[in-house]
């Protein structure tokens, strides 16, 4: 199966989409952004670009998850649950209203890992997008997949990780409207940010998971929030760990260093780093 799926390494797609006014209406909305121009060609904050480039496939192309079915672009990786495990970002110009953005995606790698609780798959894949063929972003984005749930002991605790000093701390209490409104905005149908029956009973996990894109998403914009009229240049962003809807956690950061530099980091409800971003701010 190995040998299989190195196949797919270097396959490619191409998506078309459109920076539409509705959907940074929507988006403003979401996020409580007041002020944000509507006219077009007026400039969109860097890391709205999430908002495209949904996978919009077929119904009848939809997995018992949610997701598109695995085998057509993404390759067969014989393990049931997905998780985003990372992403790196590099923003080259902002994306404007009413502008045609092009996003060709190679699957990059194809890593088999052992982890804690079992066997993992990451497929990475790197994104390049452009608009009237000049570059706006980059992007690789790690996939992870992971075996089915299974009853077992616990492992042993994990050594909590190191956090930076804290320049300002928001509290951050993701509800299920929030997490609705990100998945329609997205067009995203995983089955964990929204129907609890299924989280619960076939993931085994204890509530709605917060789409790592809205722990994203909140993170950058409370940052931004310190920083009038800046943008965001370039993340690295790790997924550590859950968070879970309806529970307190808490968005950090420090200041940007003189390069524009700034760590910022969530927290679950226990204080445990759950994400955590390392942005260029400027």
């Amino acid at each position: 199966m190995t040998e299989e799926l190195q196949s797919w390494v270097g396959r490619t797609r191409r998506v078309t989409d459109e920076m539409a006014t509705p959907l940074v209406r929507r988006m403003a909305a979401l996020t409580d952004r007041e002020g944000i121009a509507l006219d077009r060609d007026a400039p969109v904050p860097n890391h709205w670009l999430c908002m495209l480039f949904d996978d919009a496939a077929p119904q009848a192309a939809i997995g018992p998850d949610g997701h598109p079915s695995k085998g057509d672009f993404l390759p067969p990786v014989p393990l049931p649950r997905r998780m985003l495990g990372g992403r790196r970002l590099t923003y080259s110009a902002p994306p404007r209203i009413g502008q045609v953005l092009d996003r060709e995606t190679a699957i990059a790698a194809i890593t088999p890992k052992k982890g804690r609780s079992g066997d993992l798959i990451f497929v990475t894949l790197r994104h390049t997008i452009t608009a009237a063929n000049t570059l706006v972003a980059v992007e690789e984005q790690d996939i992870a997949y992971l075996e089915a749930r299974r009853e077992a002991a616990k492992p042993a605790p994990e050594a909590p990780v190191e956090k930076p000093e804290a320049a300002w701390r928001d509290p951050f209490r993701p509800d299920p409207v929030m997490l609705f409104r990100y998945s329609a905005l997205a067009f995203n149908g995983h089955r964990i940010h929204y129907d609890a029956d299924y989280t619960r009973d076939v993931e085994g996990y204890p509530a709605l998971v917060v789409n790592g894109g809205v722990t994203t998403l909140f993170l950058l914009e409370a940052a931004l929030r310190r920083h009038p009229g800046a943008q965001v240049l370039a993340t690295d962003t790790r997924t550590l760990k859950p968070i879970f809807c309806g529970r307190s956690a808490m968005l950090c950061g420090t200041a940007p260093d003189a390069e524009g530099r700034a760590h910022l980091w969530a927290e679950d409800e226990t204080g445990a780093m759950a994400l955590r971003i390392t942005a260029r701010i400027g």
